[in-house]
């Protein structure tokens, strides 16, 4: 079975998680959501022995919300795993954390992340931009292409 658009969560706080959750099942932008609690079960879980049947089913996420502050390996690194690969660099991943540190940013950005946002304390706030985010990756944006093998040039 196809999910049209997945959404991959990577977060670690339990508040943020179900308050993204909340916000995007209500207003429906997404078929299904796959919440990971750490970066290893992130990179498992994109690279992993099952990686193939994911792909070949299309469970390939439509949209990664990635927060940077996560234990085992840090978003960062697992970015740095998801733009560095031929597989995976092409599905949108938004930073979605507490950081305001510019390095951050700036190493994201560097690493090829689409967007960076940092988490409003305000909870209407927060479900407010995850609502928009999802509409806008999954609604409004058009995606590249995936590709099951690069393109030379």
């Amino acid at each position: 079975m196809s999910n049209d658009n997945e959404i991959l969560l990577i977060d670690d706080d339990e508040a943020d998680v179900e308050l993204a959750l909340h916000a995007l099942r209500e207003n429906k932008l997404a078929n299904h959501i796959h919440v990971l609690r750490d970066g290893e079960e992130a990179l498992d879980y994109l690279f992993g022995p099952g990686r193939d049947e994911q792909a070949a089913s299309g469970q390939t996420p439509k949209l990664i919300l990635l927060d940077l502050k996560l234990p085992k390996v840090d978003g960062i690194e697992v970015l740095r795993r998801l733009k560095s690969d031929a597989a995976t660099k092409f599905i949108p991943v938004v930073i979605l954390t507490s950081s305001k540190e510019e390095r951050d940013m700036v190493r994201g950005y560097d690493l090829g992340v689409n967007s960076y946002i940092q988490k409003p304390v305000d909870f209407d706030q927060f479900r407010k931009i995850v609502m928009q985010v999802g509409l806008y990756w999954l609604v409004i944006n058009q995606p590249a292409p995936i590709r099951a093998k690069p393109v030379l040039i």
